[in-house]
């Protein structure tokens, strides 16, 4: 592998990492309800999901997901079930309450992370067809791991910093009734893209 082939994959794997999606979305989210803690919760659970697709992507077992549409569509169904659960339950704990709601925990967080991105068969498809564009036919499993390194490594200094961010911004956005509609919007989001993944094709 050159330099310049690994300096192209670090900067792809930045703009994947840094472009708003679900994962961004639940950090904010958990962030802005339940403090930076729970939030980089989720993305530590997010990323052990990479990690396990990345697994599975560099020994061969995400060429399954790749070749097989029924498989693909298993986990993508699942997953859009998982997110439209997060978004209904999130609707239903909106409504303004006479005490303030417990923060979500640490380990809720990080298991909502986790299972996030298990259910989301796009990782895998990411590290099945992204990776092997930069690697050379001679090169071995190690530059494999090297390429996943820099992709978890980005996403572990990215993700924390909006964590932080959405934790600092607290104050101001999430008096009683901006929270509510925050929670709300938030929670119709969640719903719309389990609704969407669940109706579209790869």
């Amino acid at each position: 592998m050159t330099w310049g082939a690994l300096l192209s994959f670090t900067i792809v794997a930045v703009l994947t990492v840094v472009t708003p999606g679900l994962e961004t979305l639940l950090v904010v989210r958990t962030s802005l309800l339940s403090g930076r803690r729970a939030g980089v919760a989720v993305v530590f659970g997010s990323t052990l999901g990479c990690l396990v697709w990345a697994t599975a992507g560099l020994i061969g077992l995400t060429a399954l997901l790749a070749t097989s549409k029924f498989a693909y569509d298993v986990v993508r169904v699942l997953g859009a079930i998982y997110l439209v659960y997060l978004g209904v339950t999130a609707l239903r704990k909106s409504k303004p309450a006479a005490e303030p709601r417990p923060p979500t925990s640490v380990r809720s967080a990080m298991r909502m992370g986790l299972t996030t991105n298990l259910l989301n068969p796009k990782p895998g498809v990411f590290y099945l067809s992204l990776l092997p564009q930069f690697l050379p036919a001679s090169a071995t499993a190690a530059w494999g791991v090297l390429l996943v390194g820099i992709h978890l490594a980005i996403g572990l200094i990215w993700l924390p910093a909006v964590a932080w961010t959405a934790d600092r911004a607290r104050r101001v956005l999430l008096r009683e009734r901006v929270k509510v509609w925050f929670d709300r919007i938030t929670a119709s989001v969640l719903i719309g893209l389990g609704v969407k993944i669940a109706l579209s094709d790869r």
